[in-house]
């Protein structure tokens, strides 16, 4: 398969010059003074026992993904209704809710993030492909309280000003890797929150023992996330066995005849 990860990219190189034709920065910083309150994120991924929690939900938290489509997948879900998905979500405690943003290869918007933002009341993902200024913004526009930032994606110099940029807007950055070597980049970036992708970008192949080889270099104070492959009860145990704090689920949830029930069995012990 062709490095999906380098087309996607080269892609949206395209998508933001066009944004930016269309809409200059100066005046996407209009609708910043318009944006909601930005909610804490990392808060909401807290695994400490002082943490909210419902009774009888797991330490483990729960970041549960509105994702209509995917390069590897196709389209997920037909009956797609990103408000009411992410309603659902939250009544059954999801922490927080990522949404996908790309058009050209998960048929995403950020106008879903928009309106999955006003609907519930805990913190929201913009989940995209961000290489550039002009998407922090749009994304803080849009009411995002935390993006992402894809080391595979992104130099080191970009990384960091990207990282530090959506600092500035109050936002959370989840910095998301696959590589082992690009660990290290991120624990010296100082990121408070680190995603390990089970799925490789590049191919497309998916195996969830990869955070688990990982898991012990991610340093203590760090909340961890493990992101994509992640199916049944007995993925969700061994992550929580093995010290993960939270899990980013999408396509498994969105599959799922029952979203609700899923979510019940993933997070609920």
């Amino acid at each position: 398969m062709a490095d999906v990860l380098q087309k996607i990219v080269e892609h949206k190189r395209g998508d933001v010059a066009e944004a930016k034709r269309l809409r200059p920065v100066e005046q996407l910083r209009e609708r910043l003074t318009e944006a909601p309150l930005v909610r804490d994120f990392a808060a909401a991924l807290d695994p400490s026992p002082l943490a909210p929690r419902l009774p009888t939900l797991r330490s483990i938290r729960l970041i549960a993904e509105v994702k209509k489509a995917s390069p590897s997948a196709g389209l997920i879900r037909e009956d797609f209704d990103p408000v009411e998905i992410a309603r659902t979500y939250e009544r059954h405690g999801a922490a927080c809710v990522s949404v996908l943003t790309d058009e050209r290869f998960f048929q995403g918007h950020l106008d879903y993030l928009t309106a999955v933002r006003r609907a519930v009341s805990i913190p929201v993902l913009r989940k995209d492909f961000l290489i550039d200024r002009y998407q922090v913004v749009e994304a803080r526009a849009a009411g995002a309280d935390c993006i992402l930032l894809i080391a595979e994606c992104l130099d080191d110099c970009t990384l960091r000003d990207l990282y530090f940029f959506a600092s500035e807007l109050g936002m959370e950055s989840l910095v998301e890797i696959y590589e082992p070597d690009n660990l290290d980049r991120m624990i010296k970036l100082g990121a408070r929150l680190i995603g390990i992708n089970n799925r490789n970008l590049r191919e497309m192949k998916t195996d969830l023992t990869h955070t688990l080889n990982l898991r012990d270099r991610v340093p203590p104070g760090v909340i961890l996330v493990s992101e994509s492959g992640i199916h049944t009860r007995a993925d969700v145990d061994r992550l929580e066995q093995a010290g993960v704090q939270a899990i980013l689920v999408g396509e498994t949830l969105m599959r799922s005849p029952d979203i609700g029930r899923k979510v019940d069995e993933l997070i609920y012990s």
